[in-house]
C-alpha cells in the first residue's frame, strides 16, 4: 500500500502559477503510475497529468498541456504538479492518486487504487 498527502493548493488570480505537492509513504520503492486528477463542483473527476515513477514518462490532458509540468523527486518520494497561466476553469479539488506497482498509466480514475484527501485550487 501507499499513502498520499497533497499540499500546495490555495487561491490565485488568473494568469498566476501554483505548485501542488504529493507526498507518498509506504511502499514507495516500486515503480508505479502516479496521477493528478481534479474535480470541480458538479463535474466528473478528470485526469490532469500522469507520471510513471520508473522512467519518469509523463502525460497531460489537452486542457493543461503546455502550461503544466508533472515531476518527481524519488529520494523524497514526492510528486509535483506545476501549473502556470492558471484559468478560472482550473478551479477544482486536486487529487493525487496511485496505481498498483507495475501497471501503466491511464486517465480513468477507477483504475487508481490509492488516493489522497485532495487540495483545493481556486482561480479567480
Amino acid at each position: 500500500d501507499v499513502q498520499l498527502v497533497e499540499s500546495g493548493g490555495g487561491s490565485v488570480q488568473a494568469g498566476g502559477s501554483m505548485r501542488l505537492s504529493c507526498a507518498a509513504s509506504g511502499n514507495t520503492g516500486s515503480s508505479r503510475c502516479l496521477g493528478w486528477f481534479r474535480q470541480a463542483p458538479g463535474k466528473e473527476r478528470e485526469g490532469v497529468a500522469t507520471i510513471y515513477t520508473g522512467g519518469s514518462q509523463t502525460a497531460y490532458t489537452d486542457s493543461v498541456k503546455g502550461r503544466s509540468t508533472v515531476s518527481q523527486d524519488k529520494e523524497k518520494a514526492m510528486v509535483y504538479l506545476q501549473m502556470n497561466s492558471l484559468k478560472p476553469d482550473d478551479t477544482a479539488m486536486y487529487y493525487c492518486a496511485a496505481r498498483k506497482p507495475g501497471v501503466y498509466c491511464t486517465w480513468a480514475s477507477k483504475d487508481y487504487d490509492y488516493w489522497g484527501q485532495g487540495t483545493q485550487v481556486t482561480v479567480s
